[in-house]
């Protein structure tokens, strides 16, 4: 890492979420001194769940073997990832040295598969919440939970948050609010439908048969 005091690997597979990462990715690449790197089973263009953008991923696993911060985000591709061993067992390797190991959405069962959340409290997306409890993890509906190194953020927007929160706790409370303010984040929704608790039923019924399908 030339030039560089900290080293932020995002993790990519086949099908992920882009806000899961972008978000966080924003957030985190305008810290100081900070390289991001976003990391994959092997290099080329990694297809997201939408399969309308995708990124070019140079390094490998075996490229990035010390990152400071791990990030993992969630998406209809992590269902199959959470049954790549080498996958899992990189993130074992890693958060062995990592500062912070992180997860966005569904990307937190992915930490869990991997044994690193047993025992922990965390976060995912609310239609995924339940299970968490499958791996030892006992599942919290806070936006953004801090268990040890471990941070874990809900539903996909919620990585910025959680992002947001870390760099608060990695470069101090006035270097997050000058990131929060350059990228104008301050969300003024025009529903209030962004959770199970705020939704109309209806909303929520439609949400769960579109997720399904």
């Amino acid at each position: 890492m030339k030039g560089t005091d900290m080293q932020v690997a995002i993790v990519l597979y086949p099908g992920f979420t882009s806000l899961d990462v972008i978000g966080p990715y924003e957030v985190l690449g305008r810290l100081p001194d900070t390289e991001v790197v976003f990391v994959a089973e092997e290099p080329g263009l990694v297809v997201n769940d939408l399969k309308s953008l995708s990124i070019n991923v140079v390094a490998t696993f075996d490229d990035v073997a010390e990152p400071d911060v791990v990030l993992v985000g969630g998406g209809p591709g992590q269902v199959r990832q959470m049954s790549s061993e080498r996958l899992l067992e990189w993130l074992r390797t890693v958060d062995r040295t990592s500062k912070w190991t992180t997860a966005v959405c569904t990307g937190t069962f992915l930490l869990a598969a991997a044994g690193l959340l047993e025992g922990r409290r965390a976060t995912t997306h609310w239609g995924a919440l339940d299970g968490l409890a499958d791996f030892g993890v006992t599942p919290s509906k806070e936006r953004v939970v801090i268990d040890g190194h471990y941070a874990t953020g809900a539903g996909v927007s919620a990585g910025i948050d959680m992002a947001l929160t870390l760099a608060g706790l990695i470069a101090g409370d006035d270097v997050a609010q000058a990131v929060q303010l350059i990228i104008e984040y301050a969300p003024e929704p025009p529903y209030s439908a962004g959770s199970v608790d705020s939704a109309p039923a209806a909303v929520v019924e439609r949400a769960w048969k579109e997720m399904s399908a």
